[in-house]
């Protein structure tokens, strides 16, 4: 029972962070630094940086999950993959902590080996203060990527395709994209493109990541004029770990 709710937390946490991380905001008290992680095979640790701009003494909490997909999304699982320490920390004001993400296993090796995938979770827990406080307090709480490249590979890539589907009521679409390659893809900015060339934005900031091995799914509302027709291949345009490109999708008409 208890694994279950935390699986479910965890998976909510996921989603916030991405919000929070696409939009670019960071409130005054916690915050965190860099906000992903890349390890290379030959790496033993990294590290983040934890810091308190408010004027009050914060304590924050930082723990590790496996991250993987599968049909119904983002998955999140106990793991002692990576470790952080000091995984407690308290922060006086203007205070800065170095906390050390360190590795415990072996790097993914052999044929055919793919990155690891975790998320670390920095979630800020309240300190009774001294101060009488009144309205809404919130606690921060980030959720940040970790990838661990396999033995024998200095860069991973990710090697998508795309397909989608008009949903019946046209003014949707179901957009599937899978991975064969050994990296991750984070998508931010889609847009479709138009028979003329010019472009719809049918989702601003990040979409999401597609790790290796895996397929993951979304709904997007899209005006019916911006859809090809005639064809069965579409055009959209991503910025994929930080480079715009435009890909070919392929109309999948097995779901209608």
């Amino acid at each position: 029972m208890f694994s279950l709710w935390l699986r479910r937390v965890a998976k909510l946490g996921v989603v916030s962070s991405l919000l929070l991380f696409s939009s670019g905001a960071m409130a005054s008290g916690l915050q965190v630094s860099p906000t992903s992680l890349s390890l290379q095979a030959r790496e033993n640790a990294s590290g983040l940086t934890l810091s308190n701009s408010s004027d009050e003494a914060i304590s924050a909490q930082v723990r590790i999950y496996q991250w993987s997909q599968d049909e119904t999304g983002d998955q999140l699982t106990p793991s002692r993959g990576l470790l952080a320490s000091p995984p407690m920390i308290k922060l006086n004001p203007g205070d800065k902590q170095l906390v050390r993400i360190i590795r415990a296993k072996t790097p993914p090796q052999g044929a055919g080996a793919v990155e690891d995938s975790y998320r670390i979770f920095v979630n800020e827990l309240p300190i009774k203060s001294a101060i009488q406080k009144t309205g809404l307090q919130f606690a921060l709480s980030y959720s940040l990527p970790v990838f661990v490249q396999p033995v024998g590979i200095v860069k991973t890539a990710p090697q998508l395709q795309w397909r989608y589907s008009l949903l019946p009521d046209s003014k949707q679409i179901k957009l599937s994209i899978s991975n064969s390659g050994n990296g991750h893809a984070k998508l931010i900015d889609l847009s479709v493109v138009g028979a003329a060339g010019n472009s719809v934005n049918i989702h601003q900031g990040l979409l999401g990541y597609v790790l290796p091995d895996a397929t993951m799914n979304w709904t997007l509302k899209i005006p019916p004029s911006a859809l090809p027709t005639g064809t069965t291949t579409g055009k959209f345009k991503v910025t994929i770990n930080g480079i715009q490109t435009t890909q070919d999708v392929t109309l999948d008409n097995s779901t209608r």
